[in-house]
């Protein structure tokens, strides 16, 4: 079987999605606001929600990778952590979004509960751990939309890499990486791409959010281990270095679609 991307990227996805439940030290919820409520502030005259989503993840460029941020664990009671000082993949994305849906700091802390866990509840078993579970949870809460694509096809997957989980079963829509180039003008910035993993055990290694630079490339802007860094790739050269064969994409929804 071909070989994954190199495994720090793979970890990355792991690190954001939960699967891990040890952490630093936690980072009080009040002080972690110093750089995201400036950037909620400015992007409410952006326009519309994927110019939010652009603008506030272009702030956040140049931010450091760093795991292990998430509390909890089957025996560890769960702690709700907001920071932004340092990001893996999910915890990127996910606090872009929150804060592209926010317009203070209380609805951005709410809008985090409710991306990232299930329903909202701040629990361990409840928290989006494999990223497939995260699309659909945030699909059923009408905060984005699956997108797709020509070639789509439904792969089915066991996981079981969490092993405290036990085994889920899931069919996900996936995009021949092709097609992701070949319908790139059906994509918007601040579109959410992830990349289907070979493991038989888990679902997706990476996330990030597709954004256009000002010569219509299409690229990945995502919190890279590699790196160390948040920071722009061109998605061509990040699909062929990592031989990426599938992805599945979603949409965040403009606010007066969200429940």
């Amino acid at each position: 079987m071909p070989r994954d991307p190199t495994p720090d990227r793979r970890d990355a996805l792991l690190l954001l999605a939960g699967a891990l439940c040890f952490a630093a030290a936690p980072f009080p919820a009040a002080a972690a606001g110093t750089r995201i409520d400036p950037l909620i502030h400015a992007a409410r005259q952006q326009g519309n929600l994927s110019q939010r989503i652009a603008y506030i993840s272009r702030g956040l460029l140049g931010t450091r990778y760093r795991g292990y941020t998430l509390i909890g664990g089957p025996r560890t009671p769960e702690q709700f952590v907001v920071r932004d000082d340092g990001f893996d993949c999910v915890t990127y994305c996910e606090t872009v979004l929150a804060a592209a849906y926010a317009g203070n700091a209380d609805e951005f802390r709410s809008m985090l509960r409710t991306i990232r866990y299930h329903k909202g509840v701040v629990a361990w078993r409840e928290r989006n751990h494999y990223f497939f579970e995260w699309g659909k949870n945030n699909v059923d809460n009408k905060l984005c939309r699956t997108i797709l694509l020509d070639g789509v096809v439904a792969m089915d997957k066991t996981v079981d890499w969490h092993k405290a989980l036990g085994r889920r079963r899931f069919r996900m829509p996936v995009i021949p990486q092709a097609s992701l180039f070949a319908n790139k003008t059906l994509l918007a910035n601040g579109d959410i791409v992830a990349f289907v993993t070979r493991r038989p055990d888990l679902d997706y290694y990476h996330v990030g959010f597709i954004v256009f630079d000002d010569k219509s490339q299409m690229m990945l802007r995502h919190a890279s281990q590699t790196h160390g860094r948040v920071l722009d790739e061109r998605m061509d050269r990040f699909v062929a270095q990592n031989h990426v064969r599938y992805v599945t994409l979603w949409r965040p929804q403009e606010p007066h679609a969200v429940a």
